[in-house]
């Protein structure tokens, strides 16, 4: 029979194992938004493209041939902005989703780490209790380095977000 430690640490793992699994699913289904995407803008890039060959095939005017070169690179330039700034739209909110399950994870999993060592090194004949401050000390500096570099990358993808010309 698993004693209450051993007990505690599978319930641990199980989760963690969740949680790795939940990413997993967002990281296919977000995968799957942005191929689709692209095959989309590809798609419509190249339908606009033969209707453009054809329309020039039959132009005279040199100056309406330019004009017509001119609009479809106006357009392609359109669509493939709007493209990255769709796919960039979908990775923040993607990475939002991220950080908050890893932040889920690293306070709740954290922490149900933190009270079972803290059971394990109670039954211990260690005299110096420094042992668990500093282990919670490394995970909370972890979990506020964590927290920094998220804020920072969705700031990032933010300023690149309103960078990009919306039509």
């Amino acid at each position: 029979m698993a004693t209450k430690q051993e007990q505690q640490f599978n319930e641990i793992q199980k989760k963690n194992l969740e949680a790795a699994m939940r990413l997993a699913q967002l990281s296919i289904e977000n995968s799957q938004r942005i191929m689709e995407l692209q095959v989309g803008t590809a798609k419509s890039l190249f339908e606009e493209g033969v209707a453009n060959a054809k329309a020039l095939s039959s132009v005279k005017d040199p100056g309406e041939a330019l004009n017509l070169r001119t609009s479809y690179a106006q357009s392609t330039t359109e669509k493939m902005l709007a493209c990255a700034r769709e796919i960039a739209e979908i990775t923040s909110k993607t990475q939002a989703e991220v950080g908050k399950m890893v932040s889920e994870q690293l306070t709740g999993g954290g922490q149900d780490m933190f009270e079972s060592l803290q059971k394990m090194f109670k039954g211990m004949p260690i005299g110096d209790n420094n042992a668990l401050g500093s282990i919670q000390s490394a995970m909370d500096t972890a979990r506020a380095a964590y927290e920094q570099m998220t804020k920072a990358s969705t700031e990032a993808f933010q300023a690149f977000t309103k960078m990009t010309p919306k039509k």
